[in-house]
């Protein structure tokens, strides 16, 4: 084989082994990622528009009411920002102080697909996790959610959460209900969350 003829093989190789690298910082741009043939991408939605007006600092006043006696208060606050390109609105919590201290995560997502919500929290009160989403498509309004289990279990804690933005955006109130004898609900907790002025 003449030199002529080497370099020519020469070329094509090196044309096949680089014909699958990016050249340039715009042809990695342009990759597709592998994973989203199995686990397609999903942009944020109007859920998650309205979750992004939850987002700021907060001073926040809790009610327990027990089955029987006075209602319980405790102030505390909260940060929640959105996470994640703007797809979960993330809550942290605080109540209290020294040995009466405690913490509260919370985070939330929305499906635009399906129009559901979904929310996991944990706090250091317990080791339990709470679960809970929505049953219909979110009105635009309110969220709506219903105690859930992981693995199709049935939740033993019937319970359904409302919590709406009111006041310009200025406050959020969340009421958490649970089920009694004949379906009837009773409030259980109440969140009264007012923003914070800006610095």
């Amino acid at each position: 084989m003449t030199v002529g003829r080497w370099a020519a093989v020469a070329a094509l190789l090196a044309g096949a082994c680089l014909a699958g690298v990016p050249s340039t910082a715009q042809d990695r741009k342009g990759d597709k990622d592998p994973q989203s043939a199995f686990e397609p991408r999903s942009a944020p939605g109007d859920g998650q528009k309205f979750l992004a007006k939850f987002a700021g600092d907060w001073d926040v006043v809790k009610t327990f009411h027990p089955k029987a006696g006075k209602p319980s208060v405790q102030k505390g606050t909260c940060r929640q920002e959105m996470i994640h390109g703007g797809r979960f609105l993330q809550s942290s919590f605080t109540f209290g102080r020294g040995e009466a201290r405690t913490t509260g995560l919370g985070l939330v997502g929305f499906e635009a697909g399906t129009g559901a919500f979904t929310s996991v929290w944990a706090d250091s009160r317990a080791t339990r996790m709470s679960f809970r989403r929505s049953k219909g498509r979110f009105d635009g309004k309110e969220i709506v959610l219903y105690g859930a289990a992981l693995g199709g279990a049935e939740e033993k804690r019937t319970s359904r959460t409302v919590t709406k933005l009111e006041g310009s955006g200025k406050k959020i109130v969340h009421r958490q209900y649970a089920s009694g004898p004949g379906g009837k609900e009773r409030l259980v907790m109440e969140l009264v969350m007012t923003r914070k002025a800006a610095k």
